[in-house]
């Protein structure tokens, strides 16, 4: 079957061209018009789509070939599309960078949704060469439909004329052209921008929206978006991934962590989870005393470094995460989730913060990257997410390292591969229900693994009813 879904891709040259601000400025912008736009992020991102969600009133989705399918990818996006006005995906770095083999590139996902493509050139310093790095990208690979460029980071009406004209020799047409404007940069830290959840500053994003209003050809956006083809789907593909109400049986609660230390969640994945039985009740491991009642528990990433002696002084949430613990209540973590279940977690300053004791071990922060990219997890042991041998696509981002602590072998998780070098090392921990690594999954792109913990709470549950 075919549907109709306007739509349009926005990418870089390279990573720093300001396209996030573009993005959130363009969303911010159509929703002022009354557009409802739904809006999503190439590769496995956090903190762009935070800032999506702000602008356009809807949560963003991610798109990743490595952590799904190609095909759940497209039934993912034209689902979440449908009631949306216009459907409007922001790249990763630049149009043609991905993984290994180009791997969840820009232009491999613009290419599979057959979507048209805007290239925002980040115009500093540069006149009529960026009309030749524009031909370049669009000659680069004919399948992919760059209808025109977003000149960024101009620096008067003489450097813009210029550009316009250097770009009507080579017939590219030019869909907005913003002047360089510090007062909407983000802040940032290591891992890239601050939180949405974080940045109290959140009349940026009105800024953003009047430049774009102002600087951006919005009228000429949605006309090419919705001059975009029909995207085929086959009909079975809408169907697919989505569990059987029969799987559902009686519902657990999940306890999710989410405040300012710990946001790293993709809205789908735990969607996921909900069509497997799972009855999501949020909690805050800064804020709560204690857990709420629950079956299982899933501790996401974020930042616990940066709230680490708040995360210490909850001294009663601690104690409840280990009780559940004790009581083999599955508890799955990732990344800043996992440093949470460590005993102590030692900052950039050197100063050390107790965590929970759950997972004997330690970790330090870095100011050198530890880790990014794609990774294929192989679990070493039977655990809360299936049997042994059983191999998840994955993403690592951290700039924190365990300490050395002997005998950890005997309860690593994984055996992970990474996918650009094919280097191999164990890592994680798994004991009884316990699961935790530096490991990000989609669940959409595992529903087995979601499956298996759903199921591991309800079993859990019911070995904890009082019997007689």
């Amino acid at each position: 079957m075919q549907e109709r879904i306007p739509r349009l891709v926005i990418a870089a040259t390279q990573s720093g061209s300001g396209k996030t601000t573009l993005v959130t400025g363009i969303l911010a912008a159509l929703r002022a018009e009354g557009v409802r736009v739904q809006s999503y992020k190439v590769g496995p991102d956090y903190i762009d789509p935070g800032y999506h969600a702000l602008a356009s009133g809807l949560p963003a989705h991610n798109l990743d070939t490595w952590l799904m399918s190609p095909e759940r990818l497209k039934e993912i996006f034209a689902r979440t599309a449908r009631g949306a006005d216009l459907a409007l995906i922001e790249g990763v770095m630049g149009l043609y960078d991905g993984g290994r083999k180009g791997v969840s590139s820009t232009a491999e996902i613009a290419k599979l949704l057959d979507a048209p493509v805007l290239l925002v050139v980040d115009a500093k310093s540069m006149g009529a060469s960026a009309a030749a790095i524009a031909l370049g990208f669009q000659r680069y690979d004919p399948e992919v439909k760059l209808a025109g460029v977003l000149l960024n980071r101009l620096g008067s009406d003489t450097h813009e004329a210029m550009i316009r004209e250097a770009m009507a020799k080579i017939d590219m047409p030019v869909f907005g052209a913003m002047r360089r404007d510090d007062s909407l940069k983000m802040p940032e830290r290591h891992l890239g921008l601050l939180p949405a959840e974080e940045n109290e500053e959140r009349d940026v994003v009105t800024k953003m929206g009047e430049m774009a209003a102002r600087s951006v050809d919005l009228a000429a956006i949605r006309r090419l978006a919705f001059d975009a083809s029909p995207l085929f789907l086959p009909e079975d593909l809408l169907l697919a991934g989505r569990a059987d109400a029969a799987l559902q049986q009686s519902k657990v609660r999940l306890a999710v962590a989410r405040d300012e230390a710990f946001s790293f969640y993709y809205p789908e994945s735990l969607e996921v989870l909900e069509a497997f039985g799972a009855e999501l009740v949020f909690f805050s491991p800064l804020h709560d005393a204690a857990l709420p009642e629950t079956d299982g528990i899933i501790l996401g990433g974020g930042f616990p470094e940066m709230f680490a002696e708040k995360l210490t002084a909850n001294v009663s949430m601690r104690r409840s995460l280990s009780a559940a613990a004790a009581a083999d209540i599955p508890i799955y973590a990732e990344c800043g989730g996992y440093m949470y279940l460590m005993e102590k977690l030692v900052d950039f300053a050197g100063k050390e913060h107790a965590m929970t004791g759950i997972v004997p071990a330690a970790v330090q922060m870095s100011r050198k990257l530890q880790m990014v990219g794609y990774v294929e997890a192989e679990l070493c042991r039977d655990t809360i997410l299936g049997s042994r041998g059983r191999k998840l696509h994955g993403h690592e981002f951290h700039f924190s390292a365990e300490l050395p602590q002997e005998g950890a072998e005997a309860s690593r998780a994984f055996l992970f591969t990474r996918m650009r070098n094919g280097a191999r090392y164990t890592a994680g921990y798994a004991k009884g229900a316990v699961l935790g690594s530096y490991l990000h999954l989609h669940f959409a792109g595992c529903p087995e693994a979601a499956k298996a913990f759903v199921e591991a709470c309800r079993a859990s549950r019911e070995r904890r009813k009082p019997h007689g």
